[in-house]
C-alpha cells in the first residue's frame, strides 16, 4: 500500500548586505523566501547616517551648502539648487537671469550624470560589464566640465544665495555646446546596447511591478512614479526658476515595472539635453550674483519656508526655519530615495530571489540621502 507523503516547506531568511556591492551602498534587506520565491522583505537603513539635519543647525546658512553635496553625492548641483532657493525665498532675493540659466544647465547635466551612473550600475546588476564602460565614458565628459566650473570633481559647493560663487569659466558654454552632440550619440549607443537585449528584457520586463495607485500611496516620486504612467514632475506641476519658459516632455512608462523605471531614465537624459540646448541659446551676459548685505555672513529674518525641486531621484524638498541671525534654526530634508524605498517590499513580494538585486537597482537609491 502506497501512502501519500506531504512535504511541508519552511520559510527561510536571507540576509543581503549591508556590505555588498549589489545593495548600492550600506543598505541591508532581509528576504523571507519560500524556495526561490520572496514572501516578504524588510529593509534596514541607518548605516550611513550623515547627521545633515543636525549639523545644519550649527552652521551658517552658506556653510550648510557643502553638507548637501554629501547627501545625494551623485546630484550635488540639484541639491544645492533646492536649498538655496529656500534661503533666497527667506531673504527676498532673486538671482540674476544669467545665474538662473547657469543653474539649470548644471542641474540638467548633473541629472544626466546621475542617470548614467544608474545605467552603468544597473547593467552590472544584470551581469553585464559593458554598460558600465559605455556610461562612464559619457559621464567622464561631463565630470571634466564640472571640474572646470567648481574646481572639484564631486563636492562642488558652487551655488550661492543670490546666484553663483563665481561666473562660469571662459569657454564653458562653448564646450558644453561642443559636447552635446557627442553625448547624444553616446546615450543612443547606451540605449541600443541594453534596451532590446534579450537577456536584459528577461530580467526586467514584468519584474517588480507596482500600480500607479500603489506608487502614490507609498509616496513614490520621480522616475519610480512616472514609470507607473503618472506624469508628475515638479518642474511642470510646481514650476520653479526658469523651467516654465522651457520646452520639454515628461517621459512616462506603462507597467510600472523594472524595465519602465530603466527606460524612463534613458528618455529623461534626452529631455535634459533639450533643456540645456535651449538654455545655451538664451543665457545672457551680465552679473552672476545679486549682492546681499554682509555677504557671506548674511543674516536671515525670522520665517519658515518649504521648497521642492525635481531631482534625478524624485521630489527633493527643503523645509527651512529661521529664528533670525546667520544660522538656520531647523533644516529638514525630504528625501525621495527614502520615500521610494517604502515601496520595495511590495515590489519584491512573489518575485524570485534573483530579481531582488534588479528591483533594488531600479530604485536608484543613494544611501547618503536616505540616512541623511
Amino acid at each position: 500500500m502506497i501512502t501519500e507523503r506531504r512535504l511541508d516547506t519552511v520559510d527561510m531568511h536571507i540576509n543581503v548586505g549591508p556590505q555588498h556591492p549589489a545593495t548600492h551602498g550600506v543598505f541591508r534587506m532581509v528576504l523571507r523566501v519560500d524556495g526561490e520565491r520572496i514572501v516578504d522583505c524588510v529593509p534596514y537603513i541607518g548605516y550611513l547616517h550623515r547627521g545633515f539635519e543636525k549639523l545644519a543647525e550649527n552652521e551658517e546658512f552658506q556653510e550648510v551648502i557643502i553638507h548637501l553635496d554629501r547627501t545625494d553625492y551623485i546630484a550635488q548641483f540639484n541639491n544645492e539648487f533646492c536649498y538655496l532657493m529656500a534661503v533666497e525665498k527667506l531673504l527676498g532675493v532673486k538671482p540674476p537671469e544669467r545665474a538662473e540659466y547657469a543653474r539649470i544647465i548644471l542641474a540638467e547635466l548633473n541629472r544626466i550624470v546621475s542617470h548614467l551612473m544608474f545605467y552603468g550600475a544597473f547593467g552590472g546588476d544584470a551581469g553585464a560589464i559593458t554598460p558600465f564602460l559605455y556610461a562612464f565614458r559619457e559621464r567622464e565628459r561631463l565630470q571634466r566640465l564640472f571640474e572646470s566650473v567648481s574646481g572639484a570633481r564631486l563636492m562642488h559647493f558652487y551655488f550661492r544665495a543670490g546666484g553663483l560663487k563665481e561666473d562660469l569659466p571662459e569657454g564653458f558654454l562653448e564646450e558644453v555646446r561642443r559636447i552635446l552632440p557627442v553625448l547624444k550619440q553616446g546615450i543612443d549607443e547606451c540605449d541600443t546596447l541594453l534596451t532590446e537585449n534579450e537577456v536584459f528584457l528577461s530580467r526586467t520586463v514584468g519584474i517588480g511591478a507596482i500600480s500607479a495607485q500603489e506608487a502614490i500611496d507609498y509616496g513614490c516620486t520621480g522616475p519610480i512614479l512616472r514609470a507607473c504612467g503618472v506624469r508628475e514632475d515638479v518642474r511642470r506641476s510646481d514650476p520653479y526658476s526658469l523651467y516654465p519658459t522651457l520646452d520639454f516632455d515628461v517621459p512616462v512608462g506603462k507597467k510600472g515595472d523594472t524595465f519602465d523605471r530603466y527606460l524612463v531614465r534613458v528618455q529623461e537624459m534626452r529631455e535634459s539635453i533639450r533643456i540645456v540646448e535651449q538654455c545655451l541659446d538664451r543665457i545672457p551676459e551680465g552679473p552672476f550674483r545679486t549682492p546681499i548685505p554682509r555677504y557671506p555672513h548674511y543674516r536671515v529674518d525670522p520665517g519658515e519656508v518649504y521648497v521642492h525641486t525635481e531631482n534625478p531621484r524624485g521630489d527633493y524638498g527643503i523645509y527651512l526655519i529661521s529664528r533670525g541671525g546667520v544660522q538656520p534654526f531647523r533644516v529638514k530634508l525630504r528625501s525621495p530615495c527614502f520615500c521610494n524605498l517604502m515601496a520595495l517590499p511590495a515590489m519584491l513580494r512573489d518575485a524570485y530571489v534573483a530579481d531582488a538585486v534588479m528591483v533594488l537597482g531600479s530604485l536608484d537609491i543613494v544611501l547618503g540621502e536616505v540616512d541623511r
